[in-house]
C-alpha cells in the first residue's frame, strides 16, 4: 500500500519512504511522525507492508517507486519460498534493488553479538532498539538519517562501548537450519529446503552444537540457546 499524505504541491520535496512492521499500530506510530517532520518541506509518499511476503510483493511490483529511506523490523513473518526470514534479509533485498536507499532497523534484540552482527553484515543507517524507541527519538532518528548521519539509539551505543568479548559467526546456511529446527522440520527433510546435502546440514547441526556449548539435550535446547544469543 503506498499513500500520499500531502495534496501534491512542486515545490516540495517527495521522498519515498518504506515501513514495514507485523503491528499495525507501530506502523501507524512511525507514519505519524514521519509526517510531522518538516512539513513545509517534505511531501511524504509512504509504502507499507506487514511481513516478508507483502514487502517482496511490494517490491517486485514494477509501479513501485525507488525508496529513499526503509523502516524494516527486524522479527517479522517468514516467506521461507524466497528465503527472507527477516527484516535483515529485506534490507539485503532492497540494497540490492535500491543500493542508494537508507536503511533504518528497529528490534527487540539487545544482546551484543546480534548487534554486531547487523552492524557487519548490513551497516544500516540507523539501528534503534525497540524500547528506546519515542516518539521525539524516532523523529530525532529520522532528522539524522534524512541529514546523510547514522543513527543508533542509547542501548546499541551502550552495547557497542561493551568490552569486547569472544564472537560467534555463523552463515546463512546455519540460520536457516536453525530456522527450520525452530519450525519443527525434520533434518531429513531441510534439502528440500536448503541448497546443500543432508550430510552438510548433519554436519552443520552438531557444529552449531559445539558452538553453542548444547552438550545434551533436544534441538529445542539448540533453538532456545540460538536464539537467546540473537542468532536468527
Amino acid at each position: 500500500m503506498i499513500l500520499n499524505f500531502k495534496a501534491p504541491n512542486s515545490e516540495l520535496i517527495q521522498p519515498n519512504i518504506l515501513i514495514v512492521d507485523d503491528h499495525p499500530f507501530i506502523i501507524e506510530g512511525y507514519k505519524n511522525a514521519i509526517t510531522r517532520y518538516n512539513p513545509k518541506e517534505y511531501d511524504f509518499i509512504i509504502a507499507q507492508a506487514h511481513d516478508c511476503k507483502s514487502a517482496y510483493d511490494l517490491l517486485e511490483d514494477q509501479s513501485t517507486p525507488e525508496f529513499e529511506i526503509a523502516f524494516l523490523d527486524i522479527s517479522m513473518p517468514a516467506y521461507e519460498e524466497k528465503n527472507l526470514f527477516s527484516g535483515e534479509d529485506l534490507a539485503k533485498l532492497i540494497l540490492k534493488k535500491m543500493p542508494y536507499c537508507k536503511i533504518v532497523l528497529l528490534t527487540m534484540y539487545t544482546e551484543l553479538l546480534k548487534i554486531k552482527t547487523i552492524i557487519r553484515t548490513i551497516n544500516p543507517n540507523g539501528l534503534i532498539i525497540k524500547n528506546d524507541l519515542t516518539f521525539d527519538e524516532l523523529l530525532f532518528a529520522f532528522d539524522k538519517v534524512m541529514k546523510n548521519e547514522k543513527y543508533y539509539s542509547q542501548s546499541v551505543v551502550k552495547m557497542l562501548n561493551q568490552s569486547p568479548h569472544n564472537s560467534i559467526e555463523i552463515d546463512e546456511f546455519d540460520k536457516q537450519i536453525l530456522f527450520h529446527l525452530s519450525k519443527g522440520t525434520e533434518i531429513q527433510e531441510m534439502p528440500q529446503y536448503i541448497p546443500i546435502s543432508l550430510t552438510e546440514i548433519e554436519k552443520r547441526r552438531t557444529g552449531l552444537r559445539e558452538l553453542l556449548k548444547i552438550k545434551s539435550g533436544s534441538d529445542d535446547d539448540l533453538v532456545r540457546e540460538a536464539k537467546s544469543k540473537g542468532l536468527f
